[in-house]
């Protein structure tokens, strides 16, 4: 009798916007408009959220994890619905208390629990899921399926920039902010999501402009030589990043998707913030 295998990615991943199989569950983050609770996509848009925020930077917004006893619950869902293993893919510990949660709900159930940190966010979590799914569809055992989410984990890069680092800071979200805050305000970071799975500041750069252009260098430089799958994140800047689509894809980059910042990670990064990553097939 074959193991039967459940997936679980938390909502950071941005999966709710992705088609995907209803098989797949979702844990989600709340996020905090001046004292109002949400629950991340089932109660706010991204688009909702970032045109509230543009429309009035000054509102006080913060996110927090789902909680360990949400958690508990959809294991005993899942484990009720028949599942008796699960692999549960969460967001970097290095920028959310998530996996820590998962771990700790795991305790609180008899039952075969593997937590996968992605040392990631955003579509690289995504796809771990998605691939984790077409796996146990396909009747891979769990060893197989921790296997290619270790490939994935240990293949890809994100690049990010940011209109402001007002947000970063803030909430602590960025690991080496040296020097005079106010004078890094001023630029534009070229930011990116480290192999242990922090967000460090790669270069810094005056204008928005030539931080893309460096982007897009070092992107397509990276790349040259591997076939992967590539994704432009948007924020409120959808159809500016639809034109940094075509400028990819006139510098020979293939089939990107484009794939939007759920608000819970745009809380901690801001409006006009974009990304673009690759992940190696």
């Amino acid at each position: 009798m074959m193991n039967k295998i459940g997936v679980a990615v938390c909502g950071n991943s941005g999966i709710d916007y992705l088609d995907r199989d209803s098989a797949i569950r979702i844990f989600r983050s709340v996020l905090f408009i001046d004292q109002e609770q949400y629950e991340d996509y089932v109660e706010i848009s991204s688009d909702e959220f970032y045109k509230r925020i543009k429309d009035n930077p000054d509102l006080n917004t913060s996110t927090a994890q789902t909680s360990t006893g949400k958690i508990l619950e959809m294991y005993e869902e899942m484990k009720a619905s028949g599942y008796e293993t699960l692999i549960v893919i969460t967001i970097s510990k290095e920028l959310s208390g998530t996996y820590q949660n998962a771990v700790l709900a795991s305790k609180m159930i008899e039952m075969d629990i593997r937590i996968f940190d992605s040392l990631s966010v955003s579509y690289v979590e995504a796809y771990m899921a998605l691939t984790a799914q077409s796996m146990a569809d396909a009747g891979k055992s769990a060893e197989d399926i921790l296997t290619e989410l270790e490939r994935i984990r240990d293949n890809n890069h994100i690049y990010v920039t940011v209109d402001t680092l007002k947000y970063l800071v803030k909430s602590g979200r960025l690991s080496n902010v040296a020097g005079a805050i106010g004078s890094l305000l001023k630029l534009k970071p070229l930011l990116e999501v480290t192999d242990d799975g922090k967000v460090k500041t790669v270069t810094k750069i005056r204008t928005t402009k030539k931080a893309r252009k460096v982007l897009v260098e070092r992107l397509i430089e990276e790349i040259k030589d591997k076939d992967v799958i590539t994704f432009v994140v948007y924020t409120n800047n959808k159809l500016e990043m639809e034109e940094f689509k075509k400028e990819l894809e006139e510098n020979g980059v293939k089939d990107i998707l484009l794939v939007p910042l759920t608000p819970v990670v745009g809380t901690h990064a801001g409006p006009g913030t974009m990304g673009v990553g690759y992940i190696e097939k």
